[in-house]
């Protein structure tokens, strides 16, 4: 067993820094990591074995590989790192909304306004430590789910394959590969046969590229650990053929691993990160200017620029959507775990605002349209006639093939059992997506009899002769015509067919190659069926309906492809083919792609190609797709989504995972993804319109009057029962109109539903100042005769009638503008929602009347008060509802 030591870097360690000496440690680790692999690379496969002490056949026992996962670590790469308790909290304090409220508390304990000082201090309280508590308790729950998803390798453990998580590979196992597998870590190869390797992740190559087991010292001299022919390196995956290798680093020692810092930064900024920073940017923006004003405006009027600083800086804490980062958070987290129980799991939680926001989805139709259960129905001759040797020589083909068997080889295999003791596997020719078939070479009946399966059309041109019965006649050009019309039938009834040929070479023959696949003799068909799935008409109805538009992308033919889409209610009037697509130029290709709906015999790059354009044409497109030829166009996509039944490579490129390959599914993740941002949104447009309003009122108020209209530590009272009464948001249900089609950030229509709405409670705020100046006596403040303390209970009275009223207003109008529909009480919030809210409208009424008034300045009103208030109240929810539904019906929602 190897071990790997430190080395000397040329500076003592001792007298390092300890983070410089940290990153020397890591280098040296890393540089050994790479000489180790280049090391056991160059010898031999005896040698490598023997250095890290295990067996080729046998792998590692249990105890041996429970000893080593305990030396080495889990094998999984430098994670973005759970920051502990303190440090969570003030990474939380370094956002821009935190820090602003951080700098107003110092200012007002400076200028002694310890009671302001303290309010700020129970907001930033309220924000941080709500935000924190939930997203650390949902992020938990988060993580687990995303471990029910994890990527599994099969090794040999005590002699025997078994699979087992990555993250439980150590150096040394016996690593068994095959297409569609992730290299669990940096392997030296044993053995391989056709075997292509997917490096992009790691080079950025698009081409796989072909490795070996064997040893070229000559060639190999001089050579880098990313340059090695016959190691494999964590990061890529599987394209084709078959291999057997040992495990020579894992985790953070692994190749990819000394490239991963970046794996422990924060991810890049989503679209859905950008709309909420531009809309906090645009709220800060309000304030600056608000700020700067209104701390101009009292200064200069009233003469007290202490009190006009104080009272800025309260506008600044009422302007500020402190509560933003914790409704948004929360809401993710929520819907993760709401999509959890629905089978769908998040892998990465702002990919729920895309996913909510699909206006395409892209599927393959086996198991989203059939039921992914294929039935080998008929093995037939040229001729029709039932074929037990062309049923012989396909159970041949599926059972010798080492690579990933699929549906079509369970099939066959599950059809009967045949014994192939008489037979022995010669060697392979995997499939790829380019030549859409494989062959395996068998020893059988005296001969090597190359064995092929695969797509007709493919199989037809690499076959000269065919053959009925025991005769062997040629294959002419119109015999074709006549045999490919036989299979059309069957494709127009729903059958998938497949071809079987074959060809004899001698004995001594012993290395083959794809050019052998030539001069075969065509044997017969194979057909299968893959029935519809009875929710599949159901489920495109629905998505239909949600606005998302289904488009088919898959490999298979045309005709069965269209029999399917015809049995589940889907339009496949249209269809293009791969070579057609090919064919078509850059300016029509974008136009193509979004006039047809089924795309058929496509590639992988096309399909990614497929993808790409959609986008660019300014749609939000969803991937679904589990095989190894889908991994591009699931990473090109908004959304890749795959299936816990797919190939590891799908999982792991997917951003949301279904554990049920389901359309259904599928449409239940996308609706509660619109669910989770519209309850964001409703917090945004709140914010923002009341915001706004209050910008107006409280400049006008400001100049007007020749008091202060609020004091500083009502204003930050108010604005701290609102933030309360906002927590419930993350709870509330939302009418299904609002998530009838997908849902987009739009700032500028925000910015217009802040113009429009914010001026009406800018309204009834005047509405409250005229009611105070006029109604209840407060113009008497520049009677003669009265004395200041009568002008400062008068000034009192004002500022608790606007307190009560701007408090009530903007806590109510979440209920009003939370919903389209006519009348606003025809929905119901949730229950959370609806209790917040109360509870701080009915504190708010209280107040003045409470122990804490003297605290805040605040003085009882006069029972008349409610019956206006009253009044206020029902006239503002009126107006607000019907500028909200001009506003909807002039701009749209999005």
């Amino acid at each position: 067993m190897f071990m790997i030591s430190n080395i000397p870097t040329g500076r003592s360690a001792k007298h390092q820094p300890p983070a410089q000496r940290a990153a020397a440690q890591k280098t040296a680790t890393q540089g050994a990591s790479e000489r180790r692999l280049v090391e056991l690379c160059s010898m031999s496969v005896r040698d490598s074995l023997k250095e890290l002490d295990t067996k080729a056949k046998e792998g590692l026992t249990t105890e041996e590989a429970e000893k080593r996962l305990d030396e080495y670590g889990a094998n999984e790469l430098a994670h973005a790192k759970r920051l502990g308790v303190v440090a969570d909290l003030l990474e939380r304090c370094k956002s821009p909304l935190v820090i602003q409220l951080l700098v107003i508390a110092i200012i007002s304990g400076i200028v002694g306004e310890t009671k302001s000082a303290s309010i700020v201090g129970a907001m930033i309280i309220l924000s941080v430590g709500l935000s924190f508590i939930l997203d650390r308790r949902s992020g938990q729950a988060v993580e687990a789910l995303g471990k029910r998803v994890q990527s599994r390798t099969l090794v040999l453990r005590d002699g025997e394959e078994t699979e087992i998580r990555i993250s439980d590979v150590v150096p040394g196992d016996i690593v068994l590969l095959m297409a569609g597998s992730i290299i669990p870590a940096d392997v030296r190869l044993l053995s391989a046969k056709d075997f292509f390797v997917s490096q992009s992740a790691l080079t950025g190559e698009s081409m796989p590229v072909e490795k070996s087991a064997l040893v070229d010292k000559e060639h190999e001299a001089g050579l880098s650990a990313w340059e090695l022919p016959n190691a494999c390196y964590l990061g890529s995956s599987v394209n084709s053929g078959s291999a057997r290798a040992v495990v020579v680093n894992t985790g953070v020692r692994t190749l990819f691993g000394s490239i991963s810092a970046s794996l422990a930064e924060k991810p890049e900024e989503t679209s859905f990160d950008k709309g909420t920073r531009s809309f906090t940017w645009l709220m800060i923006r309000f304030m600056l200017v608000m700020t700067a004003a209104v701390f101009m405006i009292v200064g200069m009027t009233k003469g007290n620029w202490v009190d006009a600083l104080l009272f800025g800086l309260s506008i600044a804490v009422g302007l500020t959507p402190e509560m933003l980062p914790m409704i948004v958070t929360v809401n993710l987290a929520k819907g993760a775990l709401t999509m959890a129980a629905k089978k769908v799991i998040i892998k990465r939680l702002p990919s729920i605002q895309n996913f909510g926001a699909i206006d395409i989805l892209c599927t393959d139709k086996t198991g989203t349209l059939t039921q992914d259960k294929v039935v080998l129905e008929k093995y037939v001759d040229l001729t029709g006639r039932t074929s037990e040797d062309v049923l012989t020589y396909a159970y041949l083909n599926s059972h010798y093939q080492t690579g990933l068997r699929n549906l079509i080889d369970r099939a066959i295999l599950d059809h009967t059992e045949m014994n192939v003791q008489l037979c022995r596997l010669v060697d392979e020719l995997p499939f790829d997506f380019q030549r859409r078939r494989m062959s395996v070479v068998v020893d059988f009946e005296e001969d090597h009899v190359l064995i092929c399966k695969g797509a007709v059309e493919e199989i037809y041109e690499c076959c000269s002769h065919y053959q009925i019965g025991e005769e062997v006649f040629p294959l002419f050009a119109m015999i074709r015509d006549n045999l490919f019309e036989e299979v059309e039938r069957h494709n127009r009834d729903g059958f998938r067919v497949l071809a079987i040929a074959y060809r004899e070479f001698p004995r001594e023959k012993t290395q083959f190659e794809v050019k052998d696949e030539s001069q075969m003799i065509l044997l017969g068909f194979i057909a299968f069926f893959d029935p519809p799935k009875a929710q599949a008409s159901e489920a495109l109805g629905l998505l239909q309906e949600a606005g998302v538009r289904v488009k088919v992308l898959t490999g298979d033919n045309g005709l069965v492809t269209q029999r399917v889409c015809t049995n589940v209610g889907l339009k496949a009037d249209r269809m293009l083919t791969g070579a057609e697509l090919s064919k078509i130029g850059e300016d029509d290709f974008a136009r193509v792609v979004q006039d047809v709906d089924v795309f058929v015999k496509l590639s992988p790059a096309q399909k990614e190609q497929i993808v790409r354009s959609l986008r660019a044409s300014g749609h939000v497109v969803g991937f679904l797709g589990d095989g190894i030829n889908d991994a591009p166009a699931l990473k090109a996509a908004d959304v890749g989504i795959s299936v816990d039944s797919g190939v590891d490579v799908a999982k792991e490129t997917a951003d949301i995972v279904l554990l049920e390959k389901s359309l259904l599914v599928l449409e239940e993740g996308i609706m509660e993804g619109r669910r989770v941002f519209a309850n964001i949104i409703k917090y945004i447009r709140m914010g923002a319109s009341s915001n706004f309003g209050n910008m107006f009122s409280v400049m006008g108020a400001s100049y007007l009057l020749p008091f202060l209209p609020m004091q500083p530590v009502q204003i930050l009272t108010n604005n701290l029962l609102y933030d309360f009464s906002q927590t419930g948001i993350p709870t509330d249900r939302v009418d299904p109109e609002l998530v009838a089609k997908p849902l987009k950030w739009n700032i500028e229509n925000i910015k217009r539903f802040m113009f429009c709405v914010g001026p009406i409670s800018s309204l009834f705020d005047y509405a409250t100042f005229a009611l105070m100046w006029y109604v209840f006596g407060c113009a008497a403040y520049n009677a003669p005769g009265v004395t200041p303390l009568q002008q400062e209970g008068l000034a009192k009275l004002f500022q608790t009638g606007w307190f009560v009223e701007s408090l009530l207003t903007q806590t109510l109008i979440v209920h009003i503008i939370r919903t389209r529909r006519i009348p606003f009480f025809g929905s119901c919030a949730s229950l959370p929602m609806t209790l917040t809210t109360l509870l701080i409208m009915g504190i708010g009424a209280w107040l003045p009347y409470s122990p804490f008034a003297a605290a805040l300045n605040l003085v009882p009103l006069p029972p008349v008060y409610w019956v206006w208030i009253i009044g206020f109240l029902l006239t503002y929810s009126i107006l607000t509802h019907f500028v909200k539904t001009w506003f909807f019906n002039r701009f749209g929602g999005d």
